[in-house]
């Protein structure tokens, strides 16, 4: 019998990771298999919230609670509940990642399951995941190249419509089938996988993870598949403060540095950043003509910059990339 892991971070967000929880153990009843919540050193009372939770609801046969000590983001903290596996010390067929807002629908889990088991070759499934007013999110996505890198900055029709290949965001997809990568969400990951190619890339503290996963995946011979009869509804940002950021954080710009590094090499990184900041540049300068707002966060581009020169002078120094 197939044996499901199913993995929640959780990170200063106690009840709803609870009701991620709740939302999985009903999909999870034909399953057999575990929850194993992380905290991710919340430092708030999360813990002892959720283990009060935990035993208030009755779940502790089949749902487990421990804490990583120490907060290294997202990949890091879904290691240690991969890496802790079943408490019998058993070794799981599939791990499924469930962010800590997001709640699968009753048939979401074994949709993925299902589609996994018909298709060897798949290496990881996402969902079609959806706000809870049920606008659906972009959940399926292209690699980043160095096309990508001027068709997204750019924003323009023309350059987009003609590089439309390269651009990251997908519409939704209307058939279950390969993509490049998927929302890390909803995830299900084949464990033959995660032994050939290892678990999340840890350098990543939040973002690029997942995409780096399937990268890897891919280069391995393993496929990605989106799966629309898995749905999951997600509130997003909540553990992130994504929705909320009035500056983007280093750790973006580090994430993304070091994704185009390792998958690009290091002048394809400083090319990546280039071609950005021209196309940046230019998207702005059409707005400045036209009277409108370019739309980026404050400081964007002078950030982007900034953080790149500042792994060149580290680089001339002959000191290790960070």
């Amino acid at each position: 019998m197939t044996r499901l892991l199913t993995v929640i971070l959780n990170w200063r967000t106690p009840d709803m990771t609870l009701r991620a929880a709740r939302s999985a153990l009903v999909a999870m009843q034909e399953i057999s298999g575990e929850i194993l919540i992380v905290d991710n050193d919340s430092g708030d009372g999360s813990e002892e919230r959720m283990r009060e939770g935990i035993a208030a609801n009755g779940w502790s046969e089949r749902v487990r609670l421990i804490q990583s000590g120490h907060n290294g983001g997202f990949g890091a903290g879904n290691n240690v509940g991969i890496r802790a596996g079943f408490a019998d010390g058993g070794r799981p067929d599939f791990v499924y990642i469930l962010n800590s807002d997001a709640f699968p629908e009753p048939e979401a889990i074994a949709a993925l399951l299902a589609h996994m088991d018909a298709h060897p070759n798949v290496g990881l499934a996402g969902s079609l995941v959806n706000d809870p007013d049920g606008t659906l999110h972009l959940a399926a996505f292209r690699f980043p190249s160095l096309l990508s890198e001027i068709e997204g900055p750019l924003r323009f029709g023309p350059v987009s419509r003609l590089l439309a290949r390269y651009r990251v965001w997908m519409d939704v997809p209307a058939h279950t089938g390969p993509v490049d990568w998927v929302s890390g969400a909803s995830l299900m990951i084949r464990s033959e996988l995660l032994d050939e190619i290892g678990f999340f890339d840890e350098t990543f503290f939040l973002y690029f993870e997942e995409t780096d996963l399937c990268r890897r995946a891919r280069d391995a011979g393993f496929e990605t598949h989106f799966v629309r009869e898995s749905r999951v509804e997600h509130i997003g940002s909540v553990s992130t403060g994504m929705g909320d950021w009035a500056r983007v954080p280093q750790y973006w710009f580090d994430s993304r540095r070091h994704y185009f590094r390792k998958h690009h090499g290091a002048a394809g990184a400083v090319a990546a950043t280039m071609l950005h900041a021209a196309a940046a540049g230019l998207h702005r300068l059409r707005c400045r003509l036209m009277g409108r707002d370019p739309g980026d966060p404050p400081h964007y581009l002078r950030d982007l910059l900034r953080h790149e020169l500042r792994h060149w002078r580290r680089a001339n120094r002959g000191e290790a990339p960070a």
